[in-house]
Protein backbone atom coordinates (compact mmCIF):
# COMPACT_ATOMS: atom_id res chain seq x y z
CA UNK A 1 0.00 0.00 0.00
CA UNK A 2 1.21 3.91 -0.59
CA UNK A 3 0.17 6.92 0.29
CA UNK A 4 -0.09 10.15 -2.05
CA UNK A 5 -0.49 13.65 -0.67
CA UNK A 6 0.27 17.06 -1.35
CA UNK A 7 1.35 19.34 1.85
CA UNK A 8 2.83 22.57 2.77
CA UNK A 9 6.05 22.91 4.49
CA UNK A 10 4.70 21.94 7.50
CA UNK A 11 2.63 19.16 6.53
CA UNK A 12 -0.60 21.05 6.30
CA UNK A 13 -3.19 19.21 3.97
CA UNK A 14 -6.08 21.59 3.94
CA UNK A 15 -8.47 24.04 4.98
CA UNK A 16 -12.16 23.90 5.72
CA UNK A 17 -12.41 20.56 3.95
CA UNK A 18 -10.57 21.52 0.63
CA UNK A 19 -6.92 21.38 -1.25
CA UNK A 20 -4.65 24.06 -0.40
CA UNK A 21 -3.16 24.53 -3.31
CA UNK A 22 -4.24 24.40 -6.85
CA UNK A 23 -1.34 22.65 -8.87
CA UNK A 24 -2.61 20.91 -12.01
CA UNK A 25 0.74 18.94 -12.43
CA UNK A 26 0.08 17.78 -9.18
CA UNK A 27 -3.04 16.85 -10.43
CA UNK A 28 -2.13 15.06 -12.75
CA UNK A 29 0.57 13.13 -10.95
CA UNK A 30 -2.42 12.10 -8.87
CA UNK A 31 -4.26 10.77 -11.37
CA UNK A 32 -1.07 8.78 -13.33
CA UNK A 33 -0.87 7.08 -10.17
CA UNK A 34 -3.77 5.89 -8.90
CA UNK A 35 -5.76 5.69 -12.38
CA UNK A 36 -7.20 1.79 -13.01
CA UNK A 37 -5.93 0.97 -9.07
CA UNK A 38 -7.84 1.05 -5.39
CA UNK A 39 -7.88 4.44 -3.94
CA UNK A 40 -8.95 4.48 0.01
CA UNK A 41 -9.95 7.44 1.33
CA UNK A 42 -12.65 8.69 4.34
CA UNK A 43 -15.82 9.98 3.64
CA UNK A 44 -15.24 13.56 4.24
CA UNK A 45 -12.79 13.38 1.54
CA UNK A 46 -15.25 11.27 -0.51
CA UNK A 47 -17.42 13.71 -0.30
CA UNK A 48 -15.45 16.48 -1.37
CA UNK A 49 -14.36 15.11 -4.41
CA UNK A 50 -15.93 16.63 -7.41
CA UNK A 51 -16.74 13.93 -9.43
CA UNK A 52 -17.84 11.04 -7.07
CA UNK A 53 -16.48 8.03 -7.00
CA UNK A 54 -13.50 8.83 -8.78
CA UNK A 55 -13.34 7.61 -12.53
CA UNK A 56 -11.51 4.25 -13.69
CA UNK A 57 -10.45 3.47 -9.75
CA UNK A 58 -11.87 1.07 -7.15
CA UNK A 59 -12.75 3.43 -4.24
CA UNK A 60 -12.93 1.74 -0.98
CA UNK A 61 -14.48 4.92 1.78
CA UNK A 62 -13.35 4.39 5.72
CA UNK A 63 -16.11 5.66 7.90
CA UNK A 64 -18.03 5.38 10.77
CA UNK A 65 -21.39 5.95 9.71
CA UNK A 66 -22.97 2.87 9.35
CA UNK A 67 -25.52 3.64 7.15
CA UNK A 68 -22.93 4.75 4.41
CA UNK A 69 -23.96 3.54 0.77
CA UNK A 70 -22.44 4.93 -2.60
CA UNK A 71 -22.84 2.92 -5.88
CA UNK A 72 -19.89 1.43 -7.08
CA UNK A 73 -17.89 2.47 -3.88
CA UNK A 74 -17.22 -0.35 -0.88
CA UNK A 75 -17.15 0.89 2.57
CA UNK A 76 -14.89 -0.33 5.38
CA UNK A 77 -15.99 0.83 9.16
CA UNK A 78 -12.24 -0.75 11.01
CA UNK A 79 -8.78 -1.11 10.24
CA UNK A 80 -9.53 -5.33 10.28
CA UNK A 81 -12.65 -4.69 7.92
CA UNK A 82 -10.26 -3.21 5.64
CA UNK A 83 -7.47 -5.89 5.54
CA UNK A 84 -9.86 -8.00 4.85
CA UNK A 85 -10.92 -6.10 1.62
CA UNK A 86 -7.47 -5.11 0.67
CA UNK A 87 -6.71 -8.96 0.76
CA UNK A 88 -7.87 -8.76 -3.18
CA UNK A 89 -5.49 -6.81 -4.59
CA UNK A 90 -1.93 -6.27 -5.46
CA UNK A 91 -1.05 -3.70 -2.40
CA UNK A 92 1.34 -2.29 -4.87
CA UNK A 93 -1.79 -1.00 -6.96
CA UNK A 94 -3.12 0.46 -2.98
CA UNK A 95 -3.05 4.24 -2.63
CA UNK A 96 -4.13 5.98 0.55
CA UNK A 97 -5.62 9.67 -0.81
CA UNK A 98 -6.73 11.36 2.71
CA UNK A 99 -8.20 12.89 4.48
CA UNK A 100 -5.68 13.58 7.76
CA UNK A 101 -7.26 11.36 9.78
CA UNK A 102 -7.12 8.10 7.40
CA UNK A 103 -3.43 9.09 6.17
CA UNK A 104 -2.25 9.13 9.63
CA UNK A 105 -4.12 6.01 11.19
CA UNK A 106 -2.06 3.97 7.54
CA UNK A 107 1.04 6.08 6.86
CA UNK A 108 2.60 3.03 9.07
CA UNK A 109 1.03 0.37 6.88
CA UNK A 110 2.62 1.94 3.55
CA UNK A 111 5.32 1.01 1.84
CA UNK A 112 5.59 3.91 0.02
CA UNK A 113 4.49 7.91 -0.11
CA UNK A 114 4.59 10.21 -2.53
CA UNK A 115 4.55 13.21 -1.50
CA UNK A 116 4.45 16.59 -3.59
CA UNK A 117 5.95 19.05 -0.85
CA UNK A 118 5.19 22.89 -1.69
CA UNK A 119 7.47 25.06 -0.08
CA UNK A 120 5.34 27.67 1.49
CA UNK A 121 3.54 27.72 4.69
CA UNK A 122 -0.32 28.80 4.31
CA UNK A 123 -3.34 29.03 6.64
CA UNK A 124 -4.56 25.41 7.30
CA UNK A 125 -6.74 23.47 9.24
CA UNK A 126 -5.96 20.10 9.06
CA UNK A 127 -1.99 18.35 9.33
CA UNK A 128 -0.65 14.76 8.98
CA UNK A 129 2.08 13.14 10.56
CA UNK A 130 5.71 14.81 9.28
CA UNK A 131 7.34 12.00 8.04
CA UNK A 132 10.54 14.02 8.27
CA UNK A 133 10.50 13.61 11.62
CA UNK A 134 9.31 9.82 11.64
CA UNK A 135 12.59 7.25 11.95
CA UNK A 136 10.90 4.37 10.00
CA UNK A 137 10.16 6.83 6.49
CA UNK A 138 12.83 7.95 4.74
CA UNK A 139 13.50 9.69 0.99
CA UNK A 140 14.14 7.61 -1.51
CA UNK A 141 13.95 10.04 -4.35
CA UNK A 142 13.85 13.89 -4.09
CA UNK A 143 11.94 15.31 -7.39
CA UNK A 144 13.17 18.30 -9.15
CA UNK A 145 12.11 21.53 -8.36
CA UNK A 146 8.60 22.57 -10.25
CA UNK A 147 7.10 26.09 -10.03
CA UNK A 148 3.56 26.54 -10.57
CA UNK A 149 1.05 29.55 -9.70
CA UNK A 150 3.52 31.17 -8.11
CA UNK A 151 4.56 27.77 -5.78
CA UNK A 152 7.53 25.94 -5.70
CA UNK A 153 7.44 22.06 -5.35
CA UNK A 154 8.82 18.71 -5.53
CA UNK A 155 7.83 15.22 -6.10
CA UNK A 156 9.45 13.56 -3.28
CA UNK A 157 9.12 9.98 -2.54
CA UNK A 158 9.60 7.95 1.24
CA UNK A 159 10.08 4.59 1.82
CA UNK A 160 8.87 2.71 4.83
CA UNK A 161 11.38 0.87 6.34
CA UNK A 162 8.82 -0.75 9.30
CA UNK A 163 5.93 -1.69 7.17
CA UNK A 164 3.12 -2.93 9.47
CA UNK A 165 0.83 -5.49 8.36
CA UNK A 166 -2.67 -5.01 8.35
Amino acid sequence: MNFIVAVSADFAIGKGNRLLFNLPKDLAYFKEHTLNKVVVMGDKTYYSLPKRPLPKRTTIVMTLDPEFGEEGVTAVHSLPELGEVLKQYDSKDVWVCGGASIYNLLMDYCEYGYITKVQKIVEADTYINNVDKKQNWKVVSKGEKQEENGLEYSFDVYKNDDVREL
